[in-house]
């Protein structure tokens, strides 16, 4: 654990509690931070989330803008959830916000959460750091997450809404996209992913409410894969565009609501095709090639990708992924899967069970499922399951097993187990 997520969770409430109320008192005793911040683009939704954030921060930076973006969780270092002006925060900078955050909870006898005191951390060098724009991306439904304490935002957007975190949204889809619709606000534009029908119902009657207009993908704009790139298309344009630098047919819907955003943005055509050649984001469908996992898969001369989805959603993506790379070049497949024991594995695996992948299953520090157990689930939806003792030991069992391709899943916290196993594969 890098020290400043072992200082946060010293210091901290590790609960999850959703209220708005610590938020609004530990913001009142630093200044209201977020009341100070450059113009925001607020971003919720299931999946999707960061890469969205990461496009549209790609396309304002080419356009010349200085971005601010908060996102979580990190993969490898704390940092990674703050940047100012483009660049990570330092860590002396870090350290001296959080000392500024833990005074003023001293002082008012605040228990904000590790997210809560993050967030308010993130909102303090944000507004004193000079910039142009800053993308906020929610932590955990909308309505009463820690970020929702931004009033006016520039622009609202909401990736598409699917079910996660049951124990804290319920499991009724409407009802999950209204808690994230909660960051929609009075004369905010919402551009809005293409959403299942009682979603958007939900998004539609809670933009009604505070009066905010929307724009929806598949009625106001779409986007589509077209001869190696993709198309947009509104009322008013038609684009002719790369495809994003992220991979995965899921992608371009998400890169349609970076456009439709970056236009609502005034940004120009050729920064909206420049950002989206240029962008990246860890652990989204990323090759890895570099340390020790990717090291030994060249040596195999196998394909090792590494993907953080941990919800059916995000499953069905990876599946779809898959079949398209089998299609092209057919392969062994073997998929090296650990989740935390709160997901649905079960759903997850079924989004999988036509792979035809061997899967092993490992766990990893947290609260992970055990790799016996979620082999069973894996074994339950016809997938061939082993449970490994560590990431190393499954990647080495692939290989052996003679996969040409092997696809790291499930949880954003192995994708940082993986990546800071090496200097070389630290997002950046």
């Amino acid at each position: 654990m890098d020290p400043i997520s072992e200082r946060l969770r010293a210091r901290h409430p590790q609960r999850i509690d959703l209220s708005l109320d610590r938020m609004k008192a530990l913001c009142a005793a630093l200044g209201d931070p977020q009341h100070r911040l450059p113009p925001v683009v607020h971003v919720a939704g299931t999946n999707g989330k960061g890469s969205t954030v990461a496009m549209i921060r790609a396309i304002a930076e080419a356009a010349g803008l200085r971005v601010h973006a908060y996102t979580s969780p990190h993969l490898v270092r704390f940092n990674e959830r703050i940047r100012l002006a483009g660049r990570l925060i330092e860590d002396d900078a870090l350290n001296a916000v959080l000392d500024r955050i833990e005074a003023a909870m001293a002082e008012t006898g605040s228990e904000a959460t590790v997210f809560e005191s993050t967030t308010a951390a993130a909102f303090l060098a944000m507004a004193e750091t000079p910039a142009d724009l800053a993308i906020v991306e929610v932590g955990l439904g909308g309505v009463l997450d820690a970020t929702n304490v931004i009033e006016r935002p520039l622009l609202s957007v909401i990736a598409p809404v699917d079910y996660d975190h049951a124990e804290f949204l319920g499991t009724d889809l409407a009802g999950i996209a209204a808690e994230k619709a909660g960051v929609l606000k009075a004369g905010a534009p919402g551009v809005i992913a293409r959403q299942q029908e009682a979603a958007m119902a939900a998004i539609e009657r809670a933009a009604q409410a505070v009066h905010a207009p929307l724009t929806g993908m598949g009625v106001d704009f779409d986007a589509w894969a077209e001869r190696g790139g993709m198309v947009f298309q509104n009322q008013e344009r038609f684009l002719d565009l790369p495809a994003p630098g992220l991979a995965g047919a899921h992608q371009i819907d998400n890169a349609g609501v970076a456009v439709a955003a970056a236009l609502e943005l005034d940004l120009p055509e050729a920064a909206i095709a420049q950002g989206l050649k240029a962008v990246r984001w860890p652990a989204r469908l990323q090759r890895i090639s570099a340390g020790p996992y990717g090291e030994a898969a060249k040596a195999a001369d196998a394909e090792l990708w590494l993907d953080g989805g941990h919800n059916p959603h995000a499953g069905r993506a990876l599946a779809a992924f898959l079949a398209e790379r089998q299609t092209r070049a057919p392969r062994p497949l073997a998929l090296i899967c650990g989740m935390l024991a709160n997901k649905d594995a079960g759903g997850f695996f079924a989004a999988l069970k036509d792979t035809g992948a061997t899967v092993f299953t490992v766990g990893f520090d947290g609260a992970a499922a055990e790799p016996a157990a979620l082999a069973a689930v894996a074994r339950g939806h016809g997938l061939a399951a082993t449970p490994a003792g560590s990431v190393g030991e499954a990647v080495d069992l692939a290989l052996r097993f003679g996969a040409g391709r092997v696809a790291i899943c499930g949880s954003l916290y192995l994708a940082g187990e993986v990546l800071g196993a090496s200097r070389e594969t630290w997002p950046e």
